[in-house]
């Protein structure tokens, strides 16, 4: 169980880079002057292949967390604290998957938020990752 234990923790690390690292791309992307097609192509070919390459390993962070979940037992007597921890995991799919709606978007043309808005988007994992960590480490309920 160590060995699937790190390799979650592994690719946690690797998936979190990805979401702090491509709404970071979108705060350049909702900057891009209208004259440099160049520039924004550069910048969606670079989201498009973090996306591609962050959302297996998100998928496969929650596969393990959930092969140690259920391997370490009752899954609904170990405490109230991992129940959240999993709704905020949750939450984050979400994140991922709004952050592949929203590259669409700028590849279509068709994003409407600003950089401003970007800058506060980016920092949602930044909170929800002390939130999980601070869970899993404390178990405080």
């Amino acid at each position: 169980m160590l060995v699937v234990k790190a390799l979650h923790i592994s690719l946690v690390v690797a998936w979190f880079a990805g979401l702090f690292y491509l709404p970071r791309i979108f705060v350049n992307l909702a900057m891009v002057p209208a004259d440099s097609p160049a520039e924004r192509d550069r910048l969606l070919l670079m989201a498009d292949k973090l996306f591609k390459f962050m959302t297996p390993l998100g998928i496969l962070a929650v596969l393990l967390g959930l092969w140690l979940w259920i391997a370490y037992g009752n899954y609904f007597a170990i405490g109230g604290w991992l129940h959240v921890k999993t709704a905020l995991v949750a939450l984050l799919l979400l994140y991922n998957w709004h952050c592949g709606r929203l590259l669409k978007a700028f590849k279509s043309g068709r994003n409407s938020r600003s950089h401003v808005w970007f800058r506060f988007y980016n920092e949602m994992p930044v909170l929800v990752l002390f939130a999980v960590v601070f869970l899993a480490v404390l178990k405080p309920f």
